[in-house]
């Protein structure tokens, strides 16, 4: 069996209305006192309200730039270094944790993430997806320092755009669909391996049995048990697959596919979790799962996640199935886990069968 190393959790993790409120005492108590402060834009307008004042530590507010890349990972280093700062504070969404990981693994110094979102395990898991400046993915790099501290405020995320929601369930919801067929090869499966498989169908069945509940109280911005558990399951759940699972349970089909989808400029338009939740679909053509893709339907449909390319607006051409095919297959990507070697031509196939089946 391969090298497994288990990456299961962050230092601290404390999900609570009011979280956000101990961010002071947790800096103090890491000696921290100098603090680069990551954020977003519109989820910094949505975070202040609920951003303590931090009365005795020295804070510099940045702007993250929109995107995680390798020039603006090594900018935030110079800059960490230059001002002799301690720690980073990220606050947004994924890319906006990625880039702080990123930048804190660079500039080695702890990383703490305060999610706006529940749209990915960003804020959970020591690993930053690194686009292109096109906006292309060009790799994910997992780090060996656990995230120092992840904080969620519920209410935050609560009064977060719905449709950001349903795309971190489309992510999450690949959790088991990635890692079932990787897991089910194992002849012995070691108690890490068990824990990601625990935590990858539970992501599912708490996704299947309480999203709909849980968009209900985002849209009556009520805190339910409902809501909570997706929260978490997007989160928390989440990023234990790949923690435990190390290379076992993070990614095979649907994420190669997603990352192939990133060359076409028009998919840059529609959420990550969209493009994946459409990519698990394919990858269960890919697997001749099609009453597996028949029992999702009505889940999707009931949360409006993307069927088929067209509902997207996405109609490619044969080059362009080609191009995405050829992307999703190179030597090395996770979509070779599912089963022995696939084929442009296997994707391609998939792809469009995908669309019939959907028409």
């Amino acid at each position: 069996m391969q090298q497994l190393i288990v990456r299961g959790a962050p230092q601290e993790y404390e999900c609570r209305v009011g979280a956000w409120q101990g961010l002071e005492d947790h800096l103090l108590k890491r000696k921290l006192s100098n603090v680069l402060i990551l954020h977003g834009k519109k989820s910094w307008e949505a975070a202040k309200p609920y951003f303590p004042s931090l009365t005795t530590i020295t804070c510099r507010f940045e702007y993250y730039g929109g995107d995680c890349t390798d020039d603006k990972t090594a900018f935030f280093a110079q800059l960490i270094q230059r001002e002799q700062i301690d720690g980073i504070v990220a606050v947004g969404g994924g890319k906006v944790a990625d880039l702080g990981k990123a930048t804190a693994n660079q500039a080695h110094v702890p990383i703490c993430i305060l999610p706006t979102l529940a749209a990915t395990c960003a804020a959970y898991t020591p690993l930053s997806v690194i686009y292109f400046e096109d906006g292309s993915m060009d790799r994910y790099d997992v780090f060996n320092q656990a995230n120092a501290l992840v904080l969620i405020e519920p209410e935050v995320i609560l009064h977060s755009p719905v449709e950001l929601m349903v795309a971190g369930i489309g992510d999450t919801l690949a959790k088991w669909y990635e890692a079932e067929p990787i897991i089910a090869q194992l002849a012995i499966k070691p108690i890490e391996i068990q824990v990601a498989e625990f935590a990858a169908k539970k992501c599912r069945d708490v996704l299947l049995a309480d999203s709909s509940d849980a968009l209900l109280a985002m849209e009556n911005k009520t805190l339910t048990p409902a809501f909570l558990n997706v929260l978490e399951t997007n989160i928390l759940l989440a990023g234990m697959v790949g923690g435990f699972g190390d290379d076992f349970g993070r990614t095979s089909g649907a994420h190669s596919l997603h990352d192939a989808l990133t060359i076409l400029p028009g998919s840059h338009f529609h959420l990550h979790g969209n493009k994946v939740a459409y990519c698990i679909l394919v990858q269960l053509v890919i697997e001749n799962k099609l009453t597996e893709i028949e029992q999702l339907f009505p889940f999707y449909q009931q949360l409006n996640l993307p069927i088929s390319l067209k509902a997207m607006d996405l109609h490619l051409t044969d080059e362009e199935y080609q191009r995405v095919a050829e992307r999703a297959s190179l030597p090395g990507e996770t979509i070779h886990l599912l089963k022995e070697t696939i084929t442009p031509d296997v994707i391609v196939a998939a792809m469009k069968k995908l669309e019939e089946l959907t028409n």
